[in-house]
């Protein structure tokens, strides 16, 4: 389903908007979003998504047609991660980014406004641009693009449930929607079983982990609706960062969770930090995995390295 609108024959402007995001909220800053447009006279073309994988077919129709465009999503994170399978050529594509998920992680760190009015003025204005790396992850003769983090173990597992929580409906109605990553995470704290796993970065280095709880890697500082997982992460510096936690008590994994918000964590007991351009991870069993929240299934062996690309995207 598209909703377009045509003022004049060069359209500047293609908005890919998710109006389920947040359980609705998404619609709701299209709303406002629109009217701004109308009322700018502004040259536009708008679709909105229509379930899973949409917004990928979407941003591959738009960036293959229209050369050096400007994409703008209106979405959450999981809206963001499909935009960036679909485009071919990023060095074709200017990225503008209304926030309008859940967690919205991605603009966290860039600091982009969460306040539609302003990010979309920002995205018409644009007067400063970031250019950020976009992380390649291969399992099982899939090759699937991210652009916050993607993780093996608990945090991924954290991730599938809060997808499918009839919980996360009810506190994104009321505002509160960060909380269902908190609640997710505490019950499968419970319930997660730790394994064995291998770590080798870039291709020499090798770290074996035992009991590990999850390996997360990450190109943006935050996942799961604010967690700074990785607090030393640059975006631009075409490194990925990498966070592990394994070998301790539940209890103490209890500890160290409140901690990563503030990135506090990465001092304690169990943790573990590392920086690479090439990461292969080999669990003993398979693990879930994710992408950006969104489930990549279970796997036992993941590889993750960086797009030659950077993303050039809209920040003021």
């Amino acid at each position: 389903m598209s909703n377009k609108h045509f003022m004049g024959v060069l359209q500047l402007f293609h908005f890919i908007v998710n109006p389920a995001s947040s359980t609705g909220n998404g619609a709701k800053i299209w709303r406002l979003v629109e009217q701004i447009l109308l009322d700018r006279n502004v040259d536009y073309t708008a679709y909105l998504t229509e379930g899973m994988g949409s917004a990928e077919k979407l941003s591959s129709a738009i960036s293959s047609r229209y050369s050096k465009c400007t994409l703008v999503i209106i979405g959450g994170d999981g809206t963001m991660n499909e935009v960036l399978n679909g485009i071919d050529n990023y060095a074709d594509v200017t990225l503008g980014y209304i926030p309008a998920g859940s967690s919205n992680d991605f603009a966290r760190d860039l600091q982009i406004t969460c306040n539609p009015t302003q990010a979309l003025l920002a995205i018409l204005n644009p007067k400063e641009y970031a250019y950020c790396d976009v992380g390649i992850i291969k399992y099982d003769g899939i090759q699937r693009n991210f652009g916050v983090s993607t993780g093996i173990g608990y945090d991924a597992a954290v991730c599938h449930e809060v997808l499918h929580s009839p919980m996360k409906r009810y506190l994104n109605k009321i505002h509160l929607g960060k909380l269902i990553y908190l609640y997710v995470a505490l019950k499968q704290l419970a319930a997660t079983k730790r394994y064995g796993c291998d770590i080798i970065l870039d291709g020499s280095r090798k770290i074996h982990l035992d009991n590990y709880y999850f390996v997360t890697t990450m190109i943006h500082k935050f996942e799961g609706g604010g967690f700074k997982f990785c607090p030393e992460a640059n975006c631009a510096d075409g490194i990925l960062d990498v966070c592990t936690v394994n070998n301790i008590s539940k209890l103490w994994a209890l500890r160290i969770l409140p901690t990563a918000f503030s990135g506090k964590h990465v001092n304690l007991k169990g943790v573990g930090t590392y920086k690479a351009k090439e990461i292969k991870i080999i669990s003993d069993v398979p693990a879930a995995v994710h992408m950006d929240g969104e489930s990549a299934g279970m796997r036992s062996e993941v590889s993750i390295s960086l797009a030659k690309q950077q993303l050039r995207i809209i920040i003021k």
